[in-house]
């Protein structure tokens, strides 16, 4: 048998799967990045693609970390201004309670000065005479004197009314108003709620001046000290007493009214 032309001539198969193998193995090679088969553009394109994708990370860790920071300094902000704010309203109540009280001080300050000038103004000169009024032996006025400590005592100067009045007493022990002076130092304490030596005070009023025109005042507001110091019977004795001794006067009428409502304060 004659062979046909056909098998002697090479199959074409093979060719063609060689020919697709290769076109395959380009296509992997371009998208599986083997370099030595990339054409140079691909390769400066991903090139630049890998150098994008880095600037782009570094942005990211850098906007990661400014965010942190601004959030950080956002808080120390936020604490420095509550600080501040603290600082200054503490700092202005203190200026104003500063300004008050050298307003305070600068008005004691004023009435010493006063009584400083009128206690030098008292003191005989050796130039002729041209203070207040003074007594024929040479000292201050009685009237001056009572009138400037009641002054203090109505103005709320305790401290310099006591001495005032006790400079009064000391120096016109038999005067009129000798038993007025003791009065009002027992005023000065009880106005400043110290009744024991309220007390004192008033009780010397009735002791030393037992016809004075004081003692009922004197008895009544001995009375009330000793109802503030808790001593309700020494307080009925004396508003008892002033009732029996003094009984037309006006406290012997409050003193009834306190008797006949027990301890009302």
């Amino acid at each position: 048998m004659i062979d046909s032309p056909r098998s002697h001539t090479p199959s074409r198969r093979p060719l063609r799967r060689a020919r697709a193998t290769v076109v395959v193995l380009a296509a992997l090679a371009i998208v599986g990045g083997v370099p030595a088969c990339m054409p140079p553009q691909l390769l400066t394109l991903r090139s630049g693609l890998d150098s994008l994708r880095a600037v782009v990370d570094t942005l990211n860790v850098r906007d990661s970390l400014a965010f942190a920071t601004v959030t950080e300094t956002r808080r120390e902000l936020a604490e420095q201004r509550d600080i501040l704010l603290s600082t200054r309203a503490t700092a202005g109540s203190t200026t104003n309670e500063l300004f008050q009280q050298m307003q305070q001080l600068e008005g004691k300050l004023d009435e010493v000065m006063g009584r400083f000038k009128q206690v030098s103004e008292r003191q005989p000169p050796a130039s002729p005479p041209a203070g207040p009024p003074a007594t024929p032996g040479g000292g201050p006025d009685p009237n001056q004197l009572y009138d400037q400590a009641a002054a203090d005592l109505t103005q709320g100067r305790y401290t310099m009314a006591i001495q005032g009045f006790r400079d009064f007493v000391q120096r016109f022990p038999s005067l009129e108003l000798t038993d007025n002076a003791r009065y009002g130092i027992g005023e000065c304490y009880f106005a400043q709620s110290q009744f024991d030596s309220a007390a004192v005070a008033y009780a010397l009023v009735d002791a030393m001046h037992p016809q004075g025109d004081k003692v009922p005042a004197a008895l009544y507001k001995l009375g009330l000290s000793e109802e503030k110091l808790g001593r309700a019977a020494d307080a009925k004795k004396h508003f008892e007493d002033l009732v029996k001794r003094f009984p037309l006067s006006g406290e012997a009428q409050l003193a009834r009214e306190r008797l006949g409502t027990g301890r009302r304060r």
